[in-house]
């Protein structure tokens, strides 16, 4: 009998949400713990699931956040306005027979209740289970795993990428198929939850119904989305990393200023106050480390993690340090205009030019490719993008070629569609040197159904030669990544209005070592 695409492989079970199996052999909570005192909880607190994220190769980060009413209009989740204590274990089998760290966080109102465990101690490169508990109560099991030590001989590594999830646009089936897959990394490039009113077609209207500005507005959207039960699977199944986008707090925001047509957020200051709830309600949803707990309206965002000698992955930060989007499209290639910030810009090419690993992966909100999207001999670029920010982007590929730096990558989320590119010096010579590899990958529901080829995709096709690849559907992507070589499996779903939709590899696309731009384009 064939298997159906919504079953998992065993080691997945209980981190799909069982919470019965093996909740008999949990260890006594610790004598922290006992500090809740008489707190009687008002209902079950773990039904946001559970994450692990930003691993190292000694540790990870873990994340809950309680919320027993998790739809309640104030925004707290139905939790008292009181600081509980919330134990942990990780073991070194789903069983937890073998438990190897224990430990107990504060969940505090000020922060949702949210729960950020920084586990230390662990082997490198090993998976773990994990699991939370807070008066009798279990939580779903997660599974993660930690890096491999900076330098240690690789011989391959799996990194799924994703973005774009708007709720009232489609069922987040996709994250189902994820979930499935044994990917040792997923990385999420924005667009966590979409800010505005939509109510969509489907039945999964947005809640609040007002646009969010508030954190209590924040709290709630964040609370719909994560009882997806598809999205809390693929938390479950593998350590994330993320970075928010600009739906995350606005669409299209761009440093201190809102999007132009937004009121009455065109005051730099009442845009910071809303940037400082989104943040604070993007932390307390998401398995990141205190180093990325926002203060008011700042997070640090960009970081770079390490896998052994195969992997060096920066994480950018695309919005809090560009400047405003263009209304003059002959200003893009303004010198002096930025999109990561002179700061950021410099940590970014210093990391690349000391890499020693094999793959140099940037983690991208918006696409660095050029992409004309006009038919004949005119040309109209768009201005959120990097096109809007060209003479940065050129810095950005000067620096790598002046630095040597090799096998060059990046993954990148935005546009609600998949293209493969190579990265020009120069764009506007299809002779020019190539630099490295742009895998843009589509929306996990953004758009709606989609098709495999669109009006605007077969303009890119063929004003844009750089672009191998092209389509319009749903759902997510995973790289492969080996020493000589790796490649990048566009995986999509046929539609996301209703459940319940196959998944299928649209294409393969393959990169060589030590040979910038793509090989290969495998199709079915």
């Amino acid at each position: 009998m064939s298997q159906s695409p919504w079953m998992v492989p065993r080691r997945h079970f209980l981190a799909l949400g069982g919470i019965a199996a093996g909740s008999a052999v949990l260890a006594a909570e610790p004598a922290a713990a006992r500090s809740n005192g008489s707190l009687t909880l008002p209902g079950y607190v773990f039904t946001l699931g559970v994450a692990s994220g930003d691993p190292t190769p000694d540790g990870v980060v873990l994340w809950t956040r309680l919320a027993p009413d998790p739809l309640a209009p104030d925004g707290l989740a139905g939790m008292p306005g009181r600081t509980v204590y919330v134990s942990w274990e990780m073991a070194e089998d789903e069983g937890f027979r073998r438990v190897v760290r224990r430990g107990v966080e504060r969940a505090t109102p000020g922060w949702g209740h949210s729960v950020h465990a920084e586990v230390r101690g662990l082997r490198p490169d090993r998976v773990y289970w994990y699991r939370f508990r807070i008066g009798g109560q279990v939580s779903p099991t997660g599974r993660t795993r930690t890096a491999a030590r900076p330098g240690v001989r690789l011989r391959s590594l799996s990194v799924a990428f994703a973005s774009c999830q708007n709720y009232p646009e489609g069922y987040f089936t996709a994250y189902q198929h994820l979930a499935a897959e044994d990917v040792d990394l997923v990385v999420h490039l924005g667009d966590y939850i979409y800010e505005g009113t939509g109510v969509g077609t489907i039945g999964r209207a947005h809640l609040p119904v007002t646009e969010t500005f508030s954190l209590a507005d924040y709290r709630i959207r964040y609370t719909q989305y994560k009882l997806d039960p598809a999205l809390r699977a693929a938390h479950a199944a593998a350590p994330w990393v993320v970075a928010p986008d600009d739906h995350d707090v606005e669409n299209n925001w761009a440093g201190d200023h809102s999007q132009p047509d937004t009121e009455p957020d065109q005051d730099p200051a009442v845009f910071r106050l809303r940037r400082a709830a989104a943040y604070q309600a993007y932390y307390e949803n998401l398995p990141l480390r205190r180093s990325s707990m926002p203060h008011g309206p700042e997070m640090q965002v960009y970081r770079r993690l390490r896998f052994g000698d195969l992997l060096q992955l920066d994480v950018l930060d695309t919005r809090r340090f560009r400047d405003r989007l263009l209304t003059d499209p002959a200003l893009r290639w303004d010198p002096n205009r930025q999109m990561l910030g002179a700061e950021q810009e410099a940590w970014l090419l210093a990391g690349l030019g000391a890499s020693t690993a094999r793959w140099n992966m940037l983690g991208n909100q918006v696409f660095a490719m050029e992409a004309d999207h006009t038919d004949g001999p005119g040309q109209r670029f768009g201005m959120d993008p990097w096109d809007g920010y060209a003479a940065a982007r050129q810095r950005l590929f000067d620096g790598v070629v002046a630095r040597g730096v090799d096998n060059f990558l990046m993954i990148t989320g935005d546009a609600h569609r998949s293209v493969a590119a190579d990265l020009k010096l120069d764009f506007a010579d299809p002779n020019s040197r190539t630099v490295g590899t742009e895998f843009l990958g589509t929306s996990i529901s953004s758009g709606g159904n989609g098709i495999d080829m669109d009006a605007l995709g077969v303009t890119w096709l063929a004003e844009n030669p750089h672009m191998k690849f092209h389509n319009a559907q749903r759902g997510y992507q995973v790289c492969h990544l080996g020493r000589d070589q790796m490649r990048t499996d566009y995986r999509v779903v046929p539609f996301v209005n209703a459940p319940g939709a196959p998944v299928a590899t649209r294409a393969s696309v393959h990169v060589e070592s030590g040979r910038p731009g793509i090989a290969h384009v495998t199709l079915p």
